[in-house]
């Protein structure tokens, strides 16, 4: 046995239960962390299991709740991870204070220079405390909008309709515009031309609102009938006139869609004109109330 002690490089048995007591220990920690990190992540998806029955089918709590299970998970694992290095450190005979402390200069160093990075998870975190965003809602926010798919404190990852993922930074987010909390306005401008009754066209459009409103592929996602707001506006070649529904999150735009497929042919049916952008010239007049001839180029 000392024969094997001593081609192991040891002086002496004493030395050699002092490193085989040193690695037992660092096993110990290694096996304690791994343990955490199992239970840490049952638990965590135990508690969210009981928050989304809790929730039942409210859609927006289960996004949130999802959302920030995901977030403390990471929190977690980071600590843990912290914890088992230093215990680890400490166990080899690796003083920690003395690392705590070049840690605290070279942060105060780097936090010079990673300002934006210290903001984005300041944001992060407020983002989530406030409930600003959640995964699975589409959102307008750092200059760019999409589905989003992953909230973190450091960014918000988006797809666009055209497939494209965003990262957006935290730290650059000032506005977030929800598109989809609660309900969504599906906000619709239909344009006639000028000869046209305007009150026959919006007699026209709400029916053709209440059609959609009774239609049963329709009337889970229409939460209230058409409400017609009337002229919008007067536009060079149109009349502007303006309606909504309110839907539910996500179904402004299938509903939008849906009604401007079902006006065209209800337009039609009632031989109401949409308009193209057109230009009626006028030929000047003298100030006798005579006017020149108009003359036409020959092609």
């Amino acid at each position: 046995m000392e024969q094997t002690i001593l081609q192991l490089g040891f002086t002496d048995y004493a030395q050699f239960l002092k490193v085989t007591h040193i690695l037992f220990k660092i096993m110990v920690i290694l096996t304690i962390a791994f343990i955490l990190l199992k239970v840490s992540g049952k638990l965590i998806k135990k508690v969210m299991a009981q928050l989304k029955l809790r929730a039942g089918d409210n859609q927006e709590e289960n996004k949130r709740v999802e959302t920030m299970c995901r977030v403390i998970r990471y929190v977690v694992t980071v600590i843990i991870y912290a914890v088992t290095i230093i215990e680890i450190l400490n166990e080899i005979g690796i003083s920690i204070a003395p690392i705590l402390g070049a840690a605290g200069v070279v942060g105060l160093a780097v936090g010079f220079g990673a300002q934006s990075l210290i903001k984005d998870y300041f944001n992060g975190f407020f983002l989530l405390l406030e409930n600003q965003i959640r995964q699975g809602d589409v959102v307008e926010a750092g200059g760019k909008a999409g589905f989003v798919e992953e909230v973190t404190l450091r960014h918000i990852r988006m797809r666009d309709y055209d497939g494209d993922v965003h990262y957006v930074p935290n730290g650059i987010i000032t506005t977030v515009t929800n598109k989809s909390r609660d309900y969504a306005q599906s906000v619709i401008d239909v344009g006639v031309a000028y000869r046209e009754d305007i009150d026959v066209v919006i007699d026209v459009m709400q029916t053709v609102g209440e059609e959609m409103y009774q239609d049963e592929q329709f009337s889970l996602k229409i939460l209230s009938p058409l409400e017609m707001a009337g002229v919008e506006r007067l536009d060079d070649s149109a009349v502007i006139l303006r309606c909504r529904f309110k839907v539910l999150p996500l179904e402004q735009w299938t509903v939008r869609r849906e009604y401007f497929r079902r006006i065209k042919y209800a337009f039609e049916q009632h031989q109401i004109e949409i308009p193209f952008p057109h230009l009626t010239l006028y030929p000047g007049e003298n100030r006798d109330g005579t006017a020149p001839a108009l003359r036409l180029a020959k092609g």
